[in-house]
Formats: C-alpha cells, sequence, structure tokens
C-alpha cells in the first residue's frame, strides 16, 4: 500500500507542480539554475565513493567491491554531469581515472581484469571514450591514447571476436574461455557493438562502422533477442543449445542500448528504416513504467527488492540514453521526456538519506529514502535529473561540428597506425576501416576453420595469438 500511495503522491506531484523538496535538495525541474545545483549535490554523493586519486589507491576504480564496468559508465556519469552543467570540478580526475585504465595496448583490456573481462565490460568503458569524443571533453596530451581512438579500439576488439561458428553469427558475452559466461551470447555485449557502430558512424562519416551496427542489429533481430512481433529484447541465448532456447529476462539497459542506437542510426541515414525500428523499441517502454505512473523501474528485480550492485545502475543508463535518443531524434521529445521529467522527480524525493540528509536510494516508487546506497543507485539518479538540461543543451558532437578528438581507425587490431587528426580523419580513416574489415574478415574466417578442427577454447587462442603478435609486427 505504501508502495501505491508513494507512486501516486509522485504522479500528483509531477502532473500539478514541479517543484521536488527532499531534504537538503530542492529542485525546480523548470529552473536551469535549479537542475544544475541539484545534480551539484547528487554527483559529489556519487564522487564520494572514489578515491582513487588519493595515494596508494588505483585511479579509474570506484569503491565498494563494484565491478569493473560500472567505474566506467560512472566516468560516463560524469562527462554528462560535466557537459550538462559546465561544473568542471571533476574533469581532470575523471581524465586521469579514464586514462588510467586503457591497459597497455590503449584498449580498455588492462591486464588486471582478465579473469573477469566481458566484451560488455569492455565496450561500457569505450562508450565513455566515445562520449568524450562526441561532448568535446578535454583532450589528453599528444603522447596518451585519445578519446576517439579508444573508441575505435574498443569496437575494433569487440567486433574482431564475432563468432559466426554457433548462434549464426554474434560475439559472446565474456572475452576469454575461462571465464564463466563464455558460452553465452547476450545482449548488451552485441548491443555495446551495435551502439559504438552506430557513434562512430555518425562521428567519422564512415560507413564502414554502419555496416558493422547493421551487422549486429541483424543478428540480433534474426535470433531473436529482438522480438519481431513485439520488440521486446531480452537477455541472451546459450551456444550449448545454438541460441535456440532464449532467456528472455527483460533489462532496461539491455531495450535503452538498442533504442540509443537505433537513434544514432536514424539521425545518420534519416531511413524510414531506422524510423520505425526506433519508434517500435520506445513502444517497449511500457514494460519499464511502474503501473501509470510514468516513473522508471526495474521490472525483473525491483519488486522483489532482489537487485544485486550491477542491476541497481541499469536506471542510470536507460535515463541516458532515452536522453541521447531525444537530442538525436528530437520527434521523440513529447513521448520520452515526460517520462523522464516524472522519473527525475520521483528519484530526487529519495535522495533524502544517509548521514548527509541527501544519500539518494534504490526504488523510485515509494517517494522516500529505501535505506539502500550505492554507486549505482547515485548514478541512476543523477543521470536521470541531468537529463532535465536537454532542453539547454547541443545534441552531440561530430568530428565536423564541434569534436576535435584524434583517431586511429586501425585501434585494437594489432596493424600499427598513428594516431590522425579529425580535421583530416575522414579520407585516412575510410582507408583505415577497409584495413579493418579485411583483419576482422580474415580473423574471422581463421577462427571459424579452427573451430571446426579443433573446438571453440583453441579458436580464442588463435584469436589472442593473433592479437599478441601483431603488436610486435
Amino acid at each position: 500500500m505504501g508502495h501505491v500511495f508513494g507512486a501516486f503522491t509522485v504522479l500528483v506531484c509531477a502532473l500539478f507542480g514541479v517543484v521536488v523538496k527532499a531534504n537538503g535538495i530542492t529542485v525546480d525541474l523548470n529552473d536551469e539554475v535549479s537542475i544544475k545545483s541539484a545534480a551539484r549535490i547528487v554527483a559529489d554523493g556519487l564522487m564520494n565513493y572514489y578515491h582513487g586519486n588519493e595515494s596508494g589507491r588505483t585511479p579509474g576504480e570506484f569503491d565498494g567491491g563494484y565491478y569493473w564496468w560500472e567505474s566506467g559508465a560512472a566516468w560516463g556519469s560524469m562527462l554528462d554531469y560535466w557537459f550538462f552543467t559546465g561544473d568542471d570540478t571533476y574533469v581532470e580526475v575523471a581524465k586521469e581515472g579514464m586514462l588510467f585504465q586503457v591497459g597497455t595496448d590503449w584498449d580498455y583490456m588492462p591486464k588486471n581484469q582478465t579473469l573477469s573481462l566481458g566484451n560488455d565490460d569492455q565496450g561500457f568503458w569505450g562508450i565513455t571514450a566515445m562520449m568524450a569524443a562526441e561532448r568535446n571533453f578535454t583532450n589528453p596530451s599528444s603522447d596518451q591514447p585519445q578519446w576517439l581512438a579508444l573508441a575505435q579500439a574498443v569496437f575494433n576488439s569487440i567486433a574482431l571476436v564475432w563468432d559466426s561458428q554457433y548462434c549464426s553469427g554474434g560475439v559472446r558475452w565474456q572475452k576469454f574461455v575461462f571465464n564463466n559466461g563464455y558460452d553465452y551470447k547476450n545482449s548488451i555485449s552485441n548491443g555495446v557493438l551495435f551502439q559504438l557502430g552506430a557513434r562512430l558512424q555518425r562521428y567519422t562519416k564512415n560507413e564502414t562502422y554502419g555496416y558493422w551496427a547493421e551487422k549486429a542489429w541483424d543478428w540480433e533481430s534474426t535470433i531473436g533477442l529482438i522480438d519481431n512481433t513485439t520488440s521486446y529484447v531480452y537477455d541472451g541465448g546459450s551456444i550449448e543449445n545454438n541460441c535456440q532456447v532464449l532467456n528472455k529476462i527483460q533489462w532496461t539497459y539491455n531495450m535503452a542500448v538498442y533504442m540509443a542506437g537505433a537513434a544514432y542510426m536514424y539521425n545518420y541515414t534519416e531511413s524510414d528504416t531506422w524510423k520505425t525500428r526506433l519508434d517500435n523499441l520506445i513502444n517497449t517502454l511500457d514494460v519499464f513504467l511502474y503501473g501509470n505512473t510514468n516513473v522508471l523501474y526495474e521490472p525483473a528485480c525491483e519488486p522483489s527488492a532482489s537487485c544485486n550492485a550491477d542491476q541497481q545502475s541499469f536506471k542510470a543508463y536507460i535515463s541516458r540514453w532515452m536522453g541521447a535518443t531525444i537530442q538525436l531524434a528530437p520527434y521523440t521529445y513529447n513521448t520520452l521526456f515526460p517520462i523522464l521529467t516524472t522519473s527525475a522527480s520521483a528519484a530526487i524525493r529519495t535522495c533524502n538519506g544517509g548521514l548527509d540528509g541527501v544519500t539518494c536510494g534504490y526504488t523510485w516508487l515509494t517517494g522516500t529514502y529505501d535505506g539502500k546506497y550505492g554507486l549505482g543507485e547515485q548514478m541512476a539518479a543523477l543521470e536521470v535529473l541531468q537529463t532535465q538540461l536537454i532542453p539547454y543543451t547541443v545534441a552531440p558532437y561530430t568530428n565536423d561540428t564541434g569534436g576535435s578528438s584524434i583517431g586511429n581507425p586501425n585501434a585494437g587490431t594489432g596493424v600499427l597506425s598513428s594516431q590522425t587528426s579529425s580535421a583530416t580523419s575522414q579520407t585516412k580513416d575510410k582507408a583505415g576501416a577497409w584495413i579493418v574489415t579485411c583483419v576482422l574478415s580474415a580473423i574471422a574466417l581463421l577462427t571459424s576453420i579452427w573451430m571446426a578442427m579443433d573446438g571453440k577454447g583453441e579458436a580464442k587462442k588463435l584469436q589472442e595469438w593473433i592479437r599478441v603478435e601483431s603488436n610486435y609486427a
């Protein structure tokens, strides 16, 4: 009954007023300055979980036992915070953390993460690097990896492990054969490949990236992970049954990674096909709205209060990617923005917990702090709140509308190539992408042959051998 009353209260407040107050946080969602002030409080709370810039700590990693990927996602939230508010308080800290984690090959595959590294983990760091390029975040020095090149490295290294032997394509969840989940092909790992491809195509105007985005979408749809009737996005399938039996659980971030990717594709192509795909995904949002309240929630775990640390961050990504969709496909504003406004109102009401009186809780359905706190909760509240600044900001940049990051289309493939200026990179990028396509195709062919001859584990060894040996070429 408390949940229903709380949700009803949120709905009424959203309909008849947009001034929201929680202990220590008062925000007028119609006022830019008020939103920025509230966002600062929530962002400070997020950064309370970070001590990587202190002596003896690891730059880039947040405290609290969170998996490595969530740290990468959190830096994405802080990039959005900087871009939407103009507050540069955490710029140097974010830059240091993002660069420290790139790994020796500048591809966000640091050696100390090997035992638990998934394609989705690497992909979230790659998406954050892509955000840095699109937001024209302060560029690293010339002797350091550049944001665009890092995003390209992540995209290429995920595309490199495309596996046609099982389930007719797709990438696996985990990077290495010894990792639990290596036999699972999931929507989020293929989704980050899809979204990165869509974003890189828009940013560089190199349609090779779009080809891979189309390939990832077509596989996801053909295998049934994007339902051809409902457009629901399911979680994944096992190679043990050739993905014939799907895990049909629905998570907010699975749908949202494809929604935003489709928005990027629509923005670049202006095609009816991508508009239809985007609209169909948006039509599935009702799965993630609680009752008739227009408040986002995680139906797979939130009602049972069983969401783990990863899942407690998922509402951050659906909020972020709904916001990006509005910027890239402005016709969606009237559908998406009211949901974000109602959810932001509900989220800020949970930020009245903790010793400081402004710690944010998890569920947005009760109208108050629920006793749960952490990096994911703080990220989710920050992301949904700062979507309210979308009317005051511009869409993500490309390399000819304000983006200045330097790229390397061969990054992550082992093919040696210097980073190239974004101002002169379009021709080089197309040539480099042709090389990448050839390299990836050759590796995919060798992988398929090796799998047929000697099993899945040896194929993975072959891919790793090619990657390592290429570094010495």
